[in-house]
């Protein structure tokens, strides 16, 4: 990504997040990057390009960040607590990118639908190590599709649950998040006594 674009796309997020959707303005981006409306045009044709632009980028740069970090795992268990640290990590150094992701989630809009389809190819990542677990036999065998929309929907909700802690001034240990969260998932919450 050239120098402009990587700054739209950083102004574009915070855009976004902060005035949703229907609230943001090609004015408005072009101003928080710091660039004139003629150069925003020469990029991108309208709002909802850039908004597609962001999605695709910055899901491309997680799965490559998770991927990367993941596959220097060769124990299964490892993998998916190295994949939770990192998904929680990137969501948090990336909040905005999240408040967009998970605000433009739901609707029936083409931007909505093409948004799911990048969240589903990101869900089908995990799907593969969950997929390599069962094969391995260190996870139970089952729907590898519902285990990773499980997996993903537990790590959304633990990102928000670390996000308003964090809000409210507590003191979160990332480290014993992530082994809760893995425990709970690849354990169960019934203590079997």
């Amino acid at each position: 990504m050239n120098k402009t674009k990587n700054t739209i796309f950083t102004a574009a997020i915070k855009v976004f997040s902060t005035n949703g959707y229907n609230g943001a303005t090609m004015d408005d981006i072009a101003l928080k990057a710091g660039v004139a409306k003629g150069t925003l045009y020469y990029h991108f044709k309208s709002k909802e390009e850039i908004f597609k632009y962001i999605v695709r980028e910055g899901m491309n740069e997680i799965k490559e960040n998770i991927q990367e970090a993941v596959d220097r795992e060769q124990d299964c268990i490892l993998r998916l607590k190295t994949l939770c640290k990192v998904q929680i990590d990137l969501v948090c150094e990336n909040r905005d990118f999240f408040k967009v992701i998970m605000s433009q989630l739901w609707g029936t809009e083409l931007r909505q639908l093409e948004l799911r389809k990048v969240v589903q190819d990101y869900i089908l990542l995990l799907e593969g190590y969950l997929k390599v677990g069962i094969e391995k036999e260190v996870l139970e065998k089952g729907n590898p599709s519902l285990m990773a929309y499980t997996y993903f929907g537990a790590l959304c909700s633990t990102i928000v649950y670390q996000l308003i802690n964090e809000d409210k001034n507590e003191t979160v240990n990332f480290d014993e998040i992530i082994h809760n969260l893995t425990d709970y998932l690849l354990k169960g919450m019934v203590n079997a006594k």
